[in-house]
């Protein structure tokens, strides 16, 4: 069975209360003992006195026993030594003077005892039993009932001097103990609302570092010196480091901020709460980060500057958003211009194209100007081809949403893809569907074009040969799709023009196919990322909701 707090604190108290008592019995023993081995001639006697401290030793180590015996019933032990403390101090009383004896004082140690370790009530118990033991003790060798050590006190002394003692005794026994019981609560009580406020305290600091570790925001602290004294969960995983790398470390170990700008930072704060944000590259294992930092004071409790804080952010997720505004932003002028210049080209275009064809009807087939005819003919419909992909960006069709197998609809595609006219027998295709069948929402057309426009893509890019690999399976409440590629790959610039409209990579290309991609992901609420390096390959990653969100009206089910 399992002991309380408050029971082990009183067993390591009585494990104390026995080692004193055998330090203050022999403290009275071994003076008497010297006195009479001082004393010339004179051999130590058998007396009292050695008895009770034999008794003392002995009844010690029935104690320690007890100890174990009665682990469970601390409160039991105490009283028992608190018993044995009371007749130990009447036999001293006792031998050394009676009525007179000093070591009456020895009562008011054991009920103070009594009472810190087991509060009032055993305070006044110990009290009345050490009354009585007293009081009998001096009744009894007033009476001659007991043999009185030393001279006998004369009836007249005795008449005024025993009751006195008698009443002196009783209200000290009790005075101490109600005393001591009220002392040793209020202090109880201060140790209890001590205790609270620690774990409160310590609770409090755990919350602290709990929200310091679970923000998303990287967190660093130096000294005075520059040297890292804590850190947070997020800023490692920002910087790609351990704890062990940084901790106690200088602060440029962090790779966001020299020595000597940090110092030159730290001296033009003053009073301003935080430095103006910067922003530095960061190297990490899979390449550089960009990150924004700022500065701050940090100072203790009366305000005094202790050090400084680095807060910072990856701004990874920012640029890609401010990436994709600017790339919407162009997106809508350019289709507002495209729409504007397909229909004023439009029109003459056909003018054109029809008048040349009738010219070109009334020419014999080997004239020399024919064929000139024949060459506007050819790029009038070119460029027909491109008016209308224009159109097609800028004025997209209506979508038919409805709830379709999309495991099924890249199947078909694949194939299709497989026995076109782009695949040659130097092209590889894979493809990894799990499971074999999911069902999205969304207009099948415009999904299939994303697939081929992604498709025809790959394989431009790997006009002498390669793999398309195809991965797609339902993730959370997105379906994810990746296109991977074994082609030439893209430079940096050239991935962050990509889905601009009129950025076209390939002779043939009109520069508007993934611009339209980017298009139909974005009505479609999904999210599309491009992963390339020179010479590496392309990986492009779609994430469409299974679901469409309810404003874009009622679903058809298939």
């Amino acid at each position: 069975m399992r002991r309380s707090n408050a029971d082990l604190r009183l067993q390591r108290s009585l494990r104390w209360l026995i080692a004193i008592r055998l330090v203050v019995i022999t403290s009275v023993v071994l003076p008497y003992l010297l006195a009479q081995l001082s004393t010339p001639g004179a051999l130590p006697t058998f007396d009292l006195l050695y008895l009770l401290a034999g008794l003392t030793y002995l009844v010690s180590l029935v104690y320690i026993a007890l100890l174990r015996l009665l682990a469970s019933r601390p409160e039991l032990q105490a009283y028992v030594q608190f018993g044995g403390d009371l007749l130990l101090v009447t036999g001293l009383v006792d031998f050394f003077g009676g009525i007179g004896s000093p070591f009456s004082l020895f009562y008011l140690v054991v009920i103070m005892v009594a009472s810190v370790l087991l509060r009032r009530r055993a305070g006044l118990i110990v009290a009345t039993a050490a009354y009585l033991l007293y009081a009998g003790l001096l009744l009894g060798l007033a009476r001659g009932l007991l043999p009185t050590p030393g001279p006998a006190l004369s009836y007249s002394e005795l008449a005024w001097r025993l009751p006195y003692n008698l009443a002196v005794h009783l209200f000290g026994f009790y005075a101490v103990a109600l005393l001591t019981s009220v002392l040793a609560e209020s202090v109880s009580k201060a140790e209890a609302e001590l205790e609270a406020q620690r774990d409160s305290l310590a609770n409090l600091e755990v919350f602290h570092r709990d929200v310091v570790q679970s923000i998303s925001t990287g967190l660093a602290t130096t000294d005075l010196e520059g040297r890292v004294i804590s850190i947070n969960r997020a800023a490692l995983e920002i910087l790609g480091r351990t704890e062990a790398d940084l901790l106690g470390g200088p602060v440029e170990r962090l790779g966001l901020i020299g020595r000597e700008e940090w110092r030159s930072l730290v001296a033009g704060l003053g009073d301003n709460r935080r430095t103006e944000r910067a922003q530095v590259e960061v190297e990490r294992a899979g390449g550089s980060v960009p990150v924004g930092f700022s500065l701050s004071h940090l100072t203790d409790a009366s305000g005094v500057g202790v050090g400084t804080i680095l807060i910072f952010q990856d701004l990874s997720q920012w640029r890609r958003l401010q990436e994709e505004l600017r790339l919407k932003d162009r997106m809508a002028a350019t289709g507002e211009l495209a729409a504007g210049l397909a229909h004023e080209v439009g029109n003459p275009l056909a003018a054109i194209s029809g008048s040349v064809q009738l010219l070109s009807a009334a020419l014999p087939a080997n004239d020399s100007q024919r064929k000139l005819l024949d060459i506007i003919l050819k790029e009038s419909h070119r460029l027909d081809r491109t008016i209308k992909g224009f159109l097609r960006f800028a004025r997209p069709k209506e979508r038919a949403i409805t709830r379709f197998d999309i495991a099924r609809l890249l199947t078909e595609n694949l194939e299709l893809l497989r026995n076109s006219e782009e695949a040659t027998g130097r092209h590889r295709f894979e493809l990894d569907l799990d499971p074999p069948t999911a069902f999205l929402v969304g207009d099948p057309d415009q999904i299939s074009q994303i697939f081929w426009n992604l498709a025809r893509n790959a394989l431009r890019a790997m006009p002498g040969g390669g793999t398309l690999r195809v991965v797609a399976r339902p993730d959370g409440d997105v379906y994810r799709m990746e296109f991977h590629d074994t082609g030439h790959g893209m430079s940096d610039e050239q991935r962050t023009r990509l889905f601009q409209p009129f950025q076209s990579f390939f002779d043939s290309g009109t520069g508007i196919g993934m611009a339209i991609v980017y298009r139909i992901v974005q009505e479609h609420g999904g999210r599309i990322s491009v992963h390339s390096r020179a010479e590496q390959g392309t990986s492009i990653i779609l994430e469409l909701p299974l679901r469409q969100p309810a404003s874009l009206g009622a679903l058809a089910e298939v």
